[in-house]
């Protein structure tokens, strides 16, 4: 457990350095340098350059926040969605729990990329309305867990004594119920993330998400694949910070579900 708390956060920590200080110590991610294009790493390049003559590492690290960016924003708003509605599913019953179950069970029978791309295709392509498509599907397993633990809680004496001493529904939800269940979402919410990640990239890859020349994990894979004989250098990256970005949530929602 220990091992998992520690190479998660390592890893975490290091994405974050990455995200945060690389764009301000690097060269713009975005000037193109026709006469230095695809060149192999080497101490001006660390990562060497793209097919415009671009640095890869600074691209990799603008990528960094809109990547992380894009998979932390549809985490949050999957998971805020997810818990307003399983808690009012869970406390209202009845036919306001029986509709928003249906909803849920629908969602979770339909692929969450499937569900992503009918909405991208709706709204078109674009970084915003990727992120809305992506927490169209992401809020209905919150849901169901939010929903399985108030019903669980309903019951529980701190909840039975604070409605019979007068407490308010509103005051015994977000007072007695809902902080039991801010671990177990958040569990949820770290191993969503890496999906998230792998989903965002995937198709960010088929060119849905974040537009030229922004930077993005996902579309750098893309662009990479033209020259990928000649220049493997360009594939590494972003492949391996993909990796490093799932691993991390994997490992920390392991930490946080042996917590519980």
């Amino acid at each position: 457990m220990r091992a998992s708390l520690l190479a998660g956060t390592a890893a975490a920590a290091l994405l974050a350095v990455l995200a945060l200080a690389g764009p301000l110590a690097l060269p713009d991610p975005d000037l193109p340098d026709y006469a230095a294009k695809l060149l192999p790493p080497s101490a001006a390049h660390p990562l060497g350059t793209d097919q415009l003559g671009r640095d890869v590492l600074a691209r990799l690290a603008s990528g960094a926040r809109v990547t992380l960016g894009a998979a932390l924003a549809v985490t949050a708003l999957g998971a805020a969605i997810g818990v307003v509605a399983g808690g009012v599913a869970g406390y209202a019953r009845g036919p306001v729990d029986a509709a928003i179950s249906r909803v849920v069970d629908v969602l979770l029978a339909v692929p969450s990329t499937l569900v992503a791309l009918a909405v991208v295709g709706a709204l078109g392509p674009g970084l915003v309305h990727l992120v809305l498509a992506m927490s169209v599907a992401a809020w209905a397993p919150v849901a169901r867990l939010t929903r399985s633990h108030v019903l669980t809680a309903a019951t529980r004496p701190d909840v039975v004594a604070a409605r019979m001493a007068g407490v308010g529904r509103g005051r015994v939800v977000l007072g007695h119920v809902l902080p039991g269940a801010f671990l177990r979402v958040l569990a949820v919410a770290a191993l969503g993330l890496g999906e998230t990640i792998i989903g965002l990239s995937g198709l960010s890859f088929l060119g849905l998400g974040a537009q030229p020349p922004t930077a993005e994990w996902g579309q750098m894979l893309a662009e990479s694949r033209y020259d990928l004989a000649s220049s493997p250098w360009l594939l590494a990256g972003p492949g391996v910070a993909i990796l490093v970005a799932v691993s991390a949530a994997g490992l920390l929602s392991d930490w946080l579900g042996e917590r519980l």
